[in-house]
């Protein structure tokens, strides 16, 4: 059968210094025990979790004794484990065999936690961890989705409940679901009300719950399905009925996303909010181009700018800078106008640029131009709106490829017999 154990202030034993039992031990640790590792030789997390305290190491070979007052025991020499195991059945202490797991008296499932719930795996006709981590990472697929309702009966706080009248606001990433947070796809399978943009990781919004009321407020140019104000209205109404509000939002938060206005709003109205970041485009369109947006020896800073202003002083300055890495956001509507702002500055016209359209989506583009040519190769492409724009030297097509002029590629290194 499958039972829960309370290790919190309870001894455990691990015996062995492998990665096994490192990864017990961590677990153990995490469970909040006491947690005592007899080995000769161990893992450097091993050492490193002793050195800060968070374990106890003793560097030597295990003895029966050891087993005393200990609630479970871990075995993972490889080696002894069946006296180990012997050993705990005389003295009544449940024993996990790493490498054998028929020999103990316990088992360990294979274990995801999603939504303040642990689920738990296990092969029941015979020791089988391959197939349970299988079914695991199935179900885990399930609750990830939305397609199980994980939220509380009970009043619980943790990182990964969303509590009734609570809003928290999900950075959704550049576009592609997979690229969200595991928290951030917990927290929205909660959610009883999902106030989204228009951009982002939109198609998660068809795994939710049918009983989901989704409200759609993206904005996009010169259509605006509601305004600002009006998105803290609907934040502040459906959280204070005692609603779970997940505000889905497109890239990360607080990158000119606005989301610091609807914190600071749903605060002002006694709201409890909170913040799960997420993956920027200005980072993730480059990535996903091959445009590393720093380069040793190339470019050493990221400059991010939002597109529906006028560039600044420090923005020229930037631009200026062969060292910098320019990202432009929410600017492909203005894309001529910019370019003409950057180039009357006395930019060059040859400065290497890159457009990189719905990135992580099925319908991504790439554009790689000279900053004078870069709106007639948008316009010949067809490549417009959502799209980052990137300048420097690392925009060059092919940057990364070890055969590109200049590119100078340092033999790998090899540390411990294995490459590093």
């Amino acid at each position: 059968m499958l039972i829960g154990l309370d290790l919190a202030g309870r001894d455990v034993l691990v015996v062995g210094g492998g990665s096994v039992a490192a990864r017990r031990a961590r677990a153990a640790i995490d469970e909040g025990a006491r947690v005592r590792v007899v080995a000769p030789q161990a893992h450097e997390e091993v050492a490193v979790l002793a050195a800060a305290g968070s374990l106890v190491w003793e560097q030597r070979p295990v003895v029966e004794s050891d087993l005393e007052g200990t609630w479970l025991v871990h075995a993972c020499t490889g080696t002894v484990d069946a006296e180990i195991a012997g050993w705990a059945q005389t003295r009544r202490v449940f024993c996990v065999v790493a490498s054998a797991a028929e020999l103990g008296s316990a088992r360990t499932p294979a274990v995801v936690t999603a939504g303040g719930v642990s689920l738990g795996v296990l092969s029941v006709d015979a020791a089988d961890p391959a197939r349970a981590a299988t079914v695991r990472d199935q179900l885990a697929d399930q609750v990830l989705h939305g397609r199980v309702d994980l939220r509380p009966s009970r009043s619980v706080s943790t990182a990964d409940v969303l509590a009734p009248g609570e809003v928290v606001l999900l950075g959704g990433g550049p576009g592609d679901p997979a690229l969200m947070t595991v928290r951030a796809r917990t927290l929205l399978a909660q959610a009883d009300v999902v106030i989204t943009d228009r951009l982002g990781p939109t198609g998660v919004l068809t795994e939710l719950r049918e009983d989901v009321l989704v409200i759609p407020v993206g904005k996009a140019l010169g259509a605006h399905k509601a305004t600002q104000v009006e998105i803290h209205d609907l934040l502040i109404e459906h959280a204070g009925a005692g609603r779970r509000v997940a505000r889905l939002k497109g890239g990360d938060p607080f990158l000119f996303g606005r989301g610091g206005e609807e914190v600071l709003a749903c605060r002002a109205a006694g709201i409890p909010v909170r913040v799960v970041p997420g993956v920027t485009s200005a980072v993730a369109a480059a990535d996903v181009a091959g445009i590393p947006v720093t380069h040793r020896g190339t470019a050493d800073r990221l400059h991010v700018v939002n597109g529906h202003g006028r560039f600044t002083d420090l923005d020229l300055a930037a631009m200026r800078d062969p060292a910098v890495t320019v990202a432009i956001l929410m600017g492909m509507a203005g894309l001529a106008r910019l370019v003409s702002q950057l180039t009357d500055a006395g930019i060059d016209r040859m400065l290497p640029a890159a457009v990189v359209a719905s990135a992580t989506t099925d319908q991504e583009r790439v554009i790689h131009a000279p900053l004078g040519e870069l709106v007639a190769r948008c316009a010949a492409a067809g490549v417009g709106s959502p799209a980052v724009v990137l300048l420097g030297q690392v925009t060059r097509e092919g940057f990364l490829d070890p055969t590109h002029p200049g590119r100078a590629v340092e033999a790998p290194s090899r540390r411990r017999g294995v490459d590093a």
